[in-house]
């Protein structure tokens, strides 16, 4: 196992699943459901924007 590597699936739904990030100021929103956000009717506190990705899951290397 590495340094950065996640192996607790509890931990890894609690960081990402539901976890929605704006494309125009990266500000982190949870949304409980996703039919919501398919339908558009969330949109960011910070901005308005209703343009939103999921939270990434890759792992990035830790910087040393």
């Amino acid at each position: 196992m590495f340094m950065g590597e996640r192996n607790v699936p509890v931990a890894d739904n609690r960081v990402f699943v539901g976890v929605y990030v704006c494309r125009n100021c990266n500000s982190k929103i949870r949304v409980s459901n996703p039919k919501l956000l398919r339908l558009n009717k969330v949109k960011c506190r910070k901005c308005g924007s209703r343009v939103l990705r999921p939270k990434h899951k890759e792992l990035r290397k830790l910087k040393a």
